[in-house]
């Protein structure tokens, strides 16, 4: 079967509902890897060549689950490995509502999802050991995350207030009464 035919064929599969498909409850057979990657920006990749069609990459990104290290597009009876570099959505933008302990952050991401950051939707942010740059991420869905754009990461620092955790003074941001650390007060 030929590339194009197979990404039709996981298409065709999808059933149609109303919200996100339960990939969570489907099992099907593994049937191998696909040539599709997801970006580190957030673009969507097959056979090499960037999907275009914002509607297409919306609907791939309804079947994406994660399990341990692994991402797959999966449907009832079908189940494909892909490549993701990062994290297979990108948080574009963030809405805040409110202040203080009871600010909401609302992001969305590159495929118009949408999470309020809190206790269902937490946040975290890695610091890469070599070049202290952070990587922040937050909780989009079960088991997958969205990069928070440095654009947005920049509204983020802006938030920021000061809070002493485990005798150290950390920066973060208030959302749906959790406090999320992004990074030590200098």
């Amino acid at each position: 079967m030929s590339g194009p035919q197979k990404a039709n064929d996981l298409l065709g599969q999808i059933p149609k509902t109303k919200g996100l498909p339960p990939v969570h409850l489907w099992n099907p057979d593994f049937c191998g890897d696909i040539d599709m990657r997801i970006a580190r920006d957030g673009t969507w990749y097959y056979l090499g060549t960037p999907i275009g069609r914002k509607p297409m990459v919306k609907l791939f990104s309804t079947i994406i689950r994660r399990d341990g290290d692994d991402y797959f597009l999966i449907t009832p009876v079908e189940k494909v490995g892909i490549k993701v570099d990062d994290a297979p959505f990108v948080a574009i933008a963030v809405e805040v509502e409110g202040e203080g302990e009871a600010q909401v952050l609302r992001f969305t991401t590159n495929v118009d999802e949408t999470a309020d950051a809190g206790t269902e939707h937490p946040m975290r942010v890695v610091i890469d050991p070599v070049t202290q740059e952070p990587a922040p991420y937050v909780h989009v869905r079960t088991n997958l995350e969205a990069l928070i754009h440095r654009n947005v990461f920049y509204q983020l620092v802006e938030l920021a207030v000061s809070r002493e955790i485990d005798g150290q003074r950390w920066l973060g941001v208030w959302s749906g009464g959790e406090f999320f650390p992004i990074g030590l007060e200098p």
